[in-house]
């Protein structure tokens, strides 16, 4: 038991299949409380959905449509039952979508992930992903604590003050973007402080591209990935194996042909779309825009659900800079807010280990004011820095896309 975090991670696939489809009746019975859910499960008999074929014919809901629902019902769009003063926290994230966290020990699901990283009783933490408003650095927290280690709320930025606290707490284990990491690893031995302490983490939030998980290695430091949203928490972990991201338990994967419902046949690329089993905020078939691939076979580690490639690319054109989502709606309110421009298009690339993006903007009155003054206007909605290109009308493609991810991964 001491490489697994309990007795779930090893169980027989078909034994954890019953569990799951046993239990789905009564988060379906608890989902429809909700006015929202109640409408768009009308007519269905919660007894009778307790198969893969049978989840397959409720409809899917999609991420990108829960600022719309939110907006129309603050403050979850009908879709929670519970009063908002009955959960732990309350969350936005960029959309804006508002995110509860149930009161309970590790709601997000984040402890197996962090076990599997390599995280023990007794460590010291550096939880560098933000606590201001947004979950990501409660989801990280609320794991570490659950498996008894001593969490340091860091939050992004502020090297040197980053400095002093490894220094001081001297902590053996990291969480964040793996962008992040790798900033302060460069920084200390920039200026000869230091970080030796670290020696494994759990990133998530970015693109772990081989060559980073290398460099890490090579510098005696073991760094796995994690696949999670705001909205649902830990969907999926690296392990030792490294080979494909285990499913979490308590939650139920599937991969669909984008734009449908329908689960495609295994090993094919397809959208991520995940079923909770939180009584308190349920999601039923939520379509998260992703797109990836199940992976054939059991892995090494011994754990048996199922696993994934991890992160293929986009299935709407959303899409995660530094950790943060970037939306079309954020692209166009851009556009309303500077009516003197025409087409935009944000173009996200990679510059050695860190996301990077540029809005190229047509406009007939290019000026330094202008650009300096939709560079502001990007920060403020997105909560992300990027570089402003003006361009002449008609210079941009007539093609609808306005999220170009151009990144290249080894």
């Amino acid at each position: 038991m001491a490489d697994h975090y309990d007795a779930l991670e090893t169980r027989d696939p078909a034994e954890r299949e019953t569990s799951l489809f046993a239990r789905l009746p009564e988060i379906l019975t608890a989902a429809i409380r909700a006015p929202a859910y109640a409408e768009r499960l009308k007519g269905i008999d919660p007894a009778a959905i307790t198969s893969r074929e049978a989840l397959a014919t409720l409809p899917v809901l999609r991420k990108a449509d829960l600022p719309g629902l939110q907006t129309a019902a603050l403050p979850f769009g009908g879709l929670v039952a519970d009063s908002p003063g009955l959960f732990g926290r309350l969350f936005t994230s960029p959309g804006p979508i508002f995110e509860p966290e149930s009161a309970t020990s590790d709601p997000w699901r984040s402890a197996r992930g962090l076990f599997a990283a390599g995280f023990r009783r007794g460590d010291v933490v550096l939880n560098t992903f933000s606590y201001h408003l947004t979950p990501g650095g409660f989801i990280m927290d609320a794991g570490a604590r659950a498996l008894g280690c001593a969490v340091i709320p860091a939050g992004p930025g502020n090297t040197e003050q980053q400095f002093e606290l490894i220094e001081a707490y001297r902590p053996v284990a990291y969480c964040g973007t793996p962008d992040f990491l790798k900033i302060l690893l460069d920084g200390a031995a920039a200026s000869g402080r230091d970080v030796s302490s670290i020696r494994r983490a759990l990133v998530s939030g970015a693109a772990f591209p081989k060559s980073l998980q290398e460099e890490f290695s090579s510098k005696g430091l073991e760094a796995y990935q994690a696949y999670a949203t705001a909205d649902l928490g830990f969907i999926a972990h690296e392990t030792p194996a490294r080979k494909g991201l285990v499913v979490n338990e308590d939650i139920i994967v599937e991969i669909v042909r984008p734009g449908t419902g329908d689960p495609v046949p295994e090993g094919e690329v397809g959208e991520i779309v995940v079923t909770t089993l939180d009584p308190h905020h349920p999601f039923i078939r939520l379509a998260l825009g992703d797109l990836t691939a199940v992976t054939a076979g059991a892995s090494s580690c011994g754990r048996t659900n199922r696993r994934i490639k991890g992160w293929l690319g986009r299935a709407d054109q959303a899409t995660k800079v530094k950790g943060m989502f970037v939306r079309p709606e954020q692209v166009a309110e851009i556009g309303r807010r500077h009516p003197e421009l025409g087409r935009l298009r944000l173009i996200v690339t990679r510059e050695g280990e860190t996301d990077v993006m540029t809005l190229a903007a047509e406009t007939a009155t290019p000026s330094d004011e202008l650009a300096a003054a939709v560079g502001a206007t990007l920060h403020n909605i997105a909560k992300l820095k990027g570089a402003v290109t003006l361009l002449a009308p008609g210079d941009l493609p007539n093609d609808g896309k306005v999220i170009a991810d151009e990144r290249k991964y080894d």
